[in-house]
């Protein structure tokens, strides 16, 4: 059996919460709370993913106090340039220092009626400029009570990969949108047969050292007293917070899994 070598991932999804001097708050007490806990070198990637309007300022902080955390967007614009009102490029965050980009939240898909289509132009403009995927991907109650856990995600996944090169870095999100924000998590084994399924398309789509590396992490009603039940899954590598991101302490607990709970 291969030995798993992928960076833990824990990310803050922000939503379209704190304005541009919380965010700086949130930050820096988040930076300080690890700092004071002893959460120094402890291989967990942390990100935070804020507002537009809230990047330059946390690019600012993170740059002038050296703090590790990767610094992501909430959506990303499948254009370069032009006219297209309300849109925001992946050349102009990666410019920003941005890392990473939600793509294909169920929010977006709900909301704003991305398709698959959508999805996959938006994962290769956030490839042309630098950015990491986070590609997004979960099943409703409906689809879930009709097709199964794993039939919905794993077409999503399919049609976001389409064209995508192996070489490629991304992470996927497998958010089962019946469990996001309604305290209703699903199980650590629930989770796991999902996420081992939506790697192995990783595989068959891109390449097996693709599946081996790229990352897969839950997310859904994730907190610090069952982020640790996840985490000893051998196929999931991290969580995609929503609300418990807001809250400092709670995400700050989240990110020291290995510490409270003995991973």
């Amino acid at each position: 059996m291969a030995v798993n070598t992928r960076t833990p991932f824990i990310a803050g999804n922000w939503k379209m919460n704190l304005d541009h001097l919380q965010a700086v708050a949130t930050v820096q007490k988040l930076h300080w709370t690890l700092k004071d806990a002893g959460h120094e070198g402890d291989g967990v990637e942390v990100g935070v993913f804020p507002p537009f309007t809230d990047i330059r300022s946390v690019q600012t902080l993170i740059d002038a106090d050296k703090i590790p955390f990767a610094l992501g967007s909430q959506d990303v614009s499948a254009h370069d340039s032009g006219a297209f009102t309300g849109e925001v490029s992946g050349a102009f965050l990666s410019k920003l220092g941005v890392t990473y980009a939600i793509i294909g939240h169920s929010e977006r898909r709900e909301y704003h009626s991305e398709s698959d289509e959508l999805v996959n132009a938006k994962v290769k403009a956030a490839l042309k400029h630098g950015l990491v995927p986070v590609i997004c991907v979960g099943e409703t109650a409906e689809d879930l009570e009709k097709f199964g856990a794993s039939a919905v995600p794993v077409g999503q996944l399919e049609k976001a990969l389409d064209g995508v090169s192996a070489s490629a870095d991304i992470v996927i999100a497998y958010e089962p949108v019946w469990a996001i924000g309604s305290g209703q998590a699903a199980t650590p084994t629930q989770a796991q047969e999902v996420c081992a399924v939506l790697r192995a398309v990783v595989g068959r789509v891109l390449d097996e050292d693709a599946a081996a590396r790229t990352r897969v992490l839950y997310g859904g009603s994730v907190k610090s007293s069952n982020i640790a039940s996840y985490m000893r899954e051998p196929d999931i590598d991290g969580a995609l917070v929503g609300g418990a991101s807001l809250v400092v302490d709670e995400f700050a607990a989240i990110v020291r899994f290995q510490k409270h709970v003995g991973v």
